[in-house]
């Protein structure tokens, strides 16, 4: 189906707005009035700029407190109307958005509305116009899709028609099988949004906190089949009012944008994309650095051996178990410290997760390679991010590891450790959203809902990915401040069956574990019972402790070099967090460690 974004759901100036629309791959948009009225462009100019484009102008938008009012400010109404309708000819648009009013002297009166909502089809039919009607979930009289219905059907006019606009219905509770009772010729537009789920006034949530489908919680793809049931065949438009969304760059918000809709389609049985291939394991995490001494030091003490160099790139493998470090020295390393880059994700087709990726506007990442190296494709994640679709040592497959030689290691420590468990990704604070859609449609990994951290300095949210059984699992998050560099720094968590003998042998091997204060151990003591022995422990290793009905997590900390620390983790039985309690003391521990604290 065509697909339309309102100018409203992008920052920057009206041209900018467009341009990132047709980029991103939009067929049409909807000018949002404050824009035309902001931009020098004549609405000739707008037209011409929008065919050069490609895009169409779907809808002009909002007309406001039309219907219901006294006489002498329908009048007026009309009057602006006239106006309005005059320059939506000269744009070249043929539909107009009515809200349904707020006007503090409408009237409660469905008989009035209709009488003047057909006054005003009359008009707009001089000019070739239709006029799409939506209730707003905030309308003085008119705040639900059926009753603005009513309304249409009473004026019984062929310019008159109806605007769906999943917010407004879904945000209300409104049940959307009453859809099916509007013929599909009489939905004149369908306005597409989504939400997290928040006990607030709806307004308000409207006005802040809308996002694109798939990142909140609404039910967008049944409420869109119940509206191509009823024989809707028009575009499927974005009309999205989001804080962040106003303030980041208007180019990759109109390619997640986009990617929504490409979802949304194929989640509702409208489009066909390549099917996800879900990974099944953390191939590799790489590691970009100026120096490899600290990182070398720290993966040694972590029981990791230095197995391989590549046969044409300053990369080392540090293996131990299946989980794999590469650490690249190459001249793309930034001079800003050690940093997660890339991520291997195991794939059962890796031709199949890059044609997916592709599909749903994953940027595709060129990789200079010599003729003998492994095919491995990559796309790069919201916060750049490189992922790589690849195959470990299966002989169906080309293995990236025959990239690399072997390099005589010292004997092999003791192995605590045997893969990852889950990776730490801190995102850009205006990319979170689009992450973690980024990360389910792409990837094809589940998301749980968020939650927020205390961090000393305000809020961590973290939401995470995961695959069905486990075995990738990654953790998106932001921090509480866009400035704040720490809030970058991302981590690797290593799984280990013993996080007692893993702390104790990284410790006597050189290395550093997080402090934790001895108040937390208090605490830790009130609500649960350990062994003296075991709590001591716990406070001499710096060892957190979490549980829940399903089992049990131990986990502690490395110091952070660069942007980078690793986590060992030990989970029993079946626990699926993150140890997401102890966030906040971790948080607080980091800061205290902070270079020039």
């Amino acid at each position: 189906m065509r697909t339309s974004i309102a100018t409203v759901s992008l920052s920057g100036s009206l041209t900018e707005k467009l341009t990132a629309a047709a980029r991103a791959g939009f067929d049409g948009v909807e000018i949002f009035e404050n824009d035309l009225l902001a931009s020098p462009l004549t609405p000739e100019d707008i037209r011409a700029r929008c065919a050069d484009l490609g895009l169409s102008i779907d809808l002009y938008q909002p007309m406001r407190d039309i219907e219901a009012v006294p006489d002498e400010e329908f009048a007026r109404n009309l009057r602006r109307a006239r106006h309005k309708f005059e320059l939506m000819r000269r744009l070249g648009t043929d539909t107009v958005l009515v809200c349904s009013s707020v006007h503090p002297l409408a009237e409660d009166d469905d008989a009035l509305a209709a009488y003047h909502l057909r006054q005003l089809a009359d008009l707009a039919q001089e000019f070739g116009i239709k006029v799409a009607y939506e209730a707003l979930a905030w309308g003085r009289h008119v705040s639900t899709y059926d009753h603005a219905w009513r309304i249409v059907e009473a004026a019984d006019h062929p310019a008159l028609g109806t605007c769906l606009d999943s917010f407004h219905i879904l945000a209300r509770g409104s049940d959307p099988k009453g859809i099916a009772d509007i013929p599909g010729e009489k939905i004149f537009f369908l306005q597409l949004a989504d939400a997290p789920l928040m006990a607030m006034d709806v307004l308000q949530w409207s006005r802040h906190y809308r996002c694109f489908p798939g990142q909140g919680g609404l039910d967008v793809t049944g409420l869109l089949r119940h509206v191509i049931a009823a024989g809707y065949r028009g575009p499927l438009s974005l009309e999205v009012f989001n804080d962040v969304f106003r303030q980041a760059e208007a180019g990759p918000t109109a390619v997640d944008a986009h990617r929504s809709l490409l979802m949304l389609q194929e989640s509702a049985g409208l489009a066909a994309l390549p099917a996800p291939v879900v990974p099944t394991q953390v191939a590799f995490a790489e590691l970009v650095t100026p120096d490899a001494e600290p990182v070398s030091a720290l993966l040694g003490a972590l029981g990791f051996a230095r197995t391989a160099r590549h046969r044409s790139k300053p990369v080392d493998l540090w293996q131990q178990g299946e989980a794999r470090i590469l650490v690249n020295t190459g001249p793309a390393a930034r001079r800003d410290g050690t940093q997660l880059a890339a991520i291997g994700l195991e794939s059962p087709d890796p031709d199949g997760a890059a044609r997916r990726a592709e599909s749903l506007l994953a940027p595709v990442l060129p990789r200079r390679r010599a003729a003998e190296d492994a095919p491995l494709d990559a796309v790069a994640a919201p916060d750049g991010t490189e992922l790589f679709f690849c195959a470990t040592d299966r002989p169906e497959l080309p293995s990236w590891t025959t990239d690399f030689h072997p390099v005589p290691s010292p004997g092999q420590p003791a192995r605590h450790v045997h893969r990852v468990d889950h990776l730490a990704l801190t995102q850009p604070w205006h990319q979170f959203d689009e992450a973690a859609l980024f990360h389910r449609t792409v990837l094809g990994l589940d998301a749980r809902e968020s939650v927020d951290v205390a961090d000393p300095y305000g809020l961590f949210r973290s939401r995470p990915v995961a695959n069905a059984d486990g075995s990738v699992r990654i953790a998106l998050s932001v921090g509480p401040a866009p400035t704040d560099d720490t809030a970058r720094a991302q981590h690797i968590a290593l799984a280990t069956d013993d996080v007692v003998a893993a702390a104790r042998a990284f410790r006597a091997a050189g290395g550093r574990l997080l402090a934790v204060p001895a108040n937390y151990y208090d605490d830790l003591a009130a609500r649960y019972e350990f062994t003296e022995a075991e709590l001591e422990t716990y406070r001499d290793l710096g060892i957190l402790y979490d549980r829940d009905a399903d089992g049990e997590f131990r986990h502690c900390y490395t110091e952070t070099i660069g942007r980078v620390f690793f986590e060992l983790v030990q989970r029993d039985a079946d626990y699926r967090g993150y140890g997401a309690q102890n966030a906040p003391v971790r948080l607080a521990a980091q800061h205290v460690q902070r270079p020039g604290r």
